[in-house]
């Protein structure tokens, strides 16, 4: 099965530990891994700042850059589903919607695909230590993945899971919006935190860089004893 990776910008510029680890999970478990070198953002900052006109440029380039892929996979809930948002942005175009729906139904977040494409819940990882698990916002409300993340941890072996309170809170990133409302963020993400250390864990994992970029910032500010992991590389432990 080939496998085209949507890396998004946030992986690539921050995360490439999260990358590669998501390219070494994925091989493991028998894909072939494509790696478009002009994918570039895929237009979610402008468009959820209302630029919607000035966005489509990006959307253009990348609905191009994937027009080949037969699956294409990310390691980010949020980025997948702006190609999902892509069809409704160009339902008045005739040339671009059917791109855009194409692009759109073979997209998947990195967990989803794993759970219900590949048909795997245990990939062999193995980590010792206690964990809890962020639930991004776009992930679950949006893309509608809420079980896929679970299902996979609860097969690693070594590691002991504790239900976050409060865990379908938002983190207070939202992409532009920690920059716009940064007070309100600043109290979101305090809170998300607090919650962290409630549970007693000593990792926090999440499946978007966006949030764990976010409250891994605020944990290191605060000198907390917690590791901050990306579910990639939790799932690519050994």
């Amino acid at each position: 099965m080939k496998v085209t990776l949507f890396a998004t910008c946030l992986v690539d510029m921050f995360q490439g530990d999260v990358g590669k680890a998501t390219v070494e999970v994925l091989e493991r478990l028998g894909c072939e891994i494509d790696f478009p070198e002009n994918q570039i953002c895929c237009g979610q900052p402008a468009y959820n700042s209302g630029y919607v006109r000035e966005s489509k440029n990006a959307m253009k380039k990348m609905i191009t850059t994937f027009e080949h892929a037969e699956y294409v996979v990310s390691p980010s809930g949020s980025c997948a589903y702006m190609f999902k948002e892509y069809p409704e942005v160009f339902k008045d175009d005739p040339i671009w919607q059917p791109k855009a729906q194409a692009l759109a139904d073979k997209t998947y977040e990195f967990t989803e695909f794993i759970v219900d494409v590949l048909k795997i819940t245990d990939v062999g990882a193995q980590l010792e230590g206690t964990a809890t698990y962020h639930s991004s916002c776009h992930m679950t409300r949006l893309l509608g993945v809420t079980e896929a993340p679970f299902q996979l941890l609860s097969h690693v072996k070594g590691l002991q899971y504790m239900e976050l309170p409060g865990k379908e809170r938002c983190c207070g990133f939202g992409g532009t919006f920690s920059v716009k409302m940064g007070n309100i963020s600043g109290e979101m993400v305090d809170e998300k935190v607090c919650n962290v250390e409630e549970t007693g864990a000593d990792i926090l994992i999440g499946a978007d860089a966006g949030c764990l970029l976010n409250i891994g910032g605020r944990i290191q500010r605060q000198g907390k004893p917690i590791k901050v992991m990306h579910i990639a590389e939790v799932l690519n432990s050994r």
